[in-house]
């Protein structure tokens, strides 16, 4: 089939994306032929899209890529961040077949895969710069059948949302398993030939954890248990590890409140460190609030301060939640601020052994600069 037929092929396959206020942005489905609702945020990363979509913290949501060219290096195992994807739907402005020598799958070979609908041809900037004005909104993707665009608008408006509900139950694990136990996930993913010794113990809650979380935990000298998000304290402490770690995850974390119960048991018994809906679960734990941010902090690129020497940090984000400045207890004291909106982004117990953030220093995609984080964890331990 030649480039300008499969062109026409695929624009022929109409689809649109109705939101909660009644805008319609039209484009083609690029993806699974099936309709769904969802939370839609906008990503600003120039790269990185696998990673982006197979991070479970995007249960839930249509992820509009800001960047209008995707899917040119294509899909290969070693960058996957999670067993699947998880998102409800993908939005951008072009898909493009893939051309590059570690592509094993293409983008839209695998969003019918894992069953993802998917619209390209979307005006994304405008639909970004809506974001950003308004809020995140509700959203309707049809991708098939012969629903009007009325239709489509009021699905959207009828749909729950995401505060209030608990998505890391949907994404977790199911079973405790190891991590990685023969060093073939680590090794395969080309940063290292010979992984350290294991010289600490830890159990991770797996609230939708991402890969590169527990590669960087095990390249540290971590040896790591994996634990489904409703593990109660007491069985993670009858493991006798050295220290907890608190995944990230989707959503709201006052719907995850047996994790909330669990911290609050963890803390001052052991180490433990925390990432993103850990981050928060931990606030939450200590008497801190959340609220839910305006469009949230989705990107690769957001400055961070730390504050002990007022140094900066490049981070990659992905969160719509975050922990309330002023009802931050004063058990805890504030690490480290975003300097784009100066929401909290890092927070450490002023008498226990606990510390987390709110960003990612795992990054995949993104920068390195935070990842001294897992060093610190270990020095605590």
């Amino acid at each position: 089939m030649s480039f300008e037929s499969e062109w026409r092929r695929m624009r022929s396959r109409r689809a649109f994306l109705a939101l909660e206020d009644g805008t319609v942005f039209r484009g083609y489905a690029t993806g699974a032929e099936r309709n769904t609702v969802g939370e839609v945020v906008f990503n600003t990363g120039l790269s990185g899209y696998q990673e982006i979509l197979s991070d479970p913290s995007y249960a839930g949501q249509f992820v509009t890529m800001t960047y209008p060219e995707i899917g040119n290096t294509g899909i290969n195992a070693a960058d996957m961040e999670s067993r699947s994807l998880f998102l409800n739907g993908f939005i951008t402005r072009s898909v493009n077949p893939p051309s590059n020598w570690r592509c094993e799958q293409s983008l839209t070979d695998l969003l019918i895969e894992k069953d993802i609908p998917a619209i390209a041809g979307v005006d994304t900037r405008a639909l970004t710069v809506k974001l950003r004005g308004f809020g995140a909104m509700k959203g309707f993707m049809c991708c098939s059948g012969d629903i009007s665009e009325d239709e489509g608008v009021d699905r959207a408006k009828a749909w729950e949302g995401l505060v209030g509900q608990d998505y890391a139950a949907k994404v977790t694990c199911q079973e405790t398993y190891e991590w990685d136990a023969d060093g073939t996930l680590t090794a395969s993913w080309g940063v290292a030939d010979e992984l350290p010794p294991v010289g600490y113990n830890i159990v991770a809650y797996d609230f939708g954890v991402k890969w590169n979380i527990l590669r960087s935990l095990r390249l540290h000298g971590m040896g790591v248990t994996v634990v489904p998000a409703s593990t109660p304290a007491e069985d993670v402490l009858a493991m006798n590890p050295d220290g907890v770690f608190l995944s990230n995850g989707p959503a709201d974390p006052a719907a995850v409140s047996y994790a909330v119960e669990a911290a609050k048991k963890l803390i001052g018994k052991i180490p433990v460190m925390g990432i993103c809906l850990g981050h928060q679960i931990l606030g939450l734990a200590c008497g801190a609030d959340r609220f839910k941010l305006k469009f949230g902090h989705h990107g690769c690129n957001h400055p961070v301060m730390k504050l002990s020497d007022a140094s900066v940090e490049i981070t990659s984000q992905n969160h719509n939640f975050g922990l309330d400045t002023d009802s931050i207890p004063d058990c805890l004291e504030v690490t480290h601020l975003n300097l784009n909106d100066q929401t909290v982004e890092g927070i450490r117990h002023k008498s226990e052994p606990m510390f987390a953030v709110q960003y990612h220093p795992e990054a995949a995609p993104g920068p390195h600069d935070p990842y001294y984080l897992f060093e610190d964890f270990k020095k605590m331990m």
